[in-house]
């Protein structure tokens, strides 16, 4: 153990699922330090694969945050109390790209930006997807969101040409190529 530890948080702002609190920590040798965190209730990301096992589908759409579009894989916020993070994956699946997958591979979890956020995100692999007869958007983006199809030989190329800048799709991507390279031939 570090010796460091949380004794205080206080919110200082709460927006509609981010909460900034300001918490005190009291470090091993007695000092005491604040720090901004943002809580975040957690996400999915999920990595779709089409039947020839060569492609994933990715979804162009706007980020506010950065003022542009971003190619992305399909990804969502866990904001269902209680909803376990595979039916979190389906549904956005669902809502995203059109498509229900037949099975979904667990490949990590991981903290986006443990530095100031407490995010915590779980990555999947969308195998046998199932197109549906009706997409249903939720969002405004959502319903503006563009699908687009790229190779998994492609993608070291596209994140060096910064086609693709995106840290959960570039980890998704990643990931979702060693899993189908471990697992070629055996269809797992």
């Amino acid at each position: 153990m570090s010796g460091f530890r949380v004794v205080e948080t206080a919110t200082r702002w709460q927006g509609a699922f981010l909460e900034v609190v300001d918490a005190q920590i009291v470090a091993a040798d007695g000092s005491i330090f604040q720090r901004d965190v943002v809580r975040h209730p957690g996400a999915v990301v999920i990595v779709p694969v089409t039947t020839d096992r060569e492609h994933a589908i990715l979804v162009r759409q706007f980020r506010a945050a950065v003022g542009h579009e971003l190619l992305e894989v399909p990804a969502g916020k866990r904001d269902v109390d209680g909803e376990p993070p595979e039916e979190t994956a389906r549904r956005e699946l669902e809502e995203e790209i059109g498509h229900r997958p037949g099975r979904l591979v667990k490949l990590c979890e991981f903290f986006n930006s443990p530095g100031f956020s407490d995010e915590y995100t779980h990555l999947f692999c969308a195998l046998d997807l199932e197109p549906l007869a009706h997409a249903h958007a939720v969002t405004a983006e959502e319903a503006a969101m563009t699908l687009e199809r790229i190779r998994f030989a492609d993608v070291d190329a596209l994140i060096e040409q910064r086609e693709i800048v995106d840290a959960k799709t570039i980890i998704g991507l990643i990931q979702a190529r060693r899993y189908l390279e471990r697992t070629a031939g055996r269809r797992g």
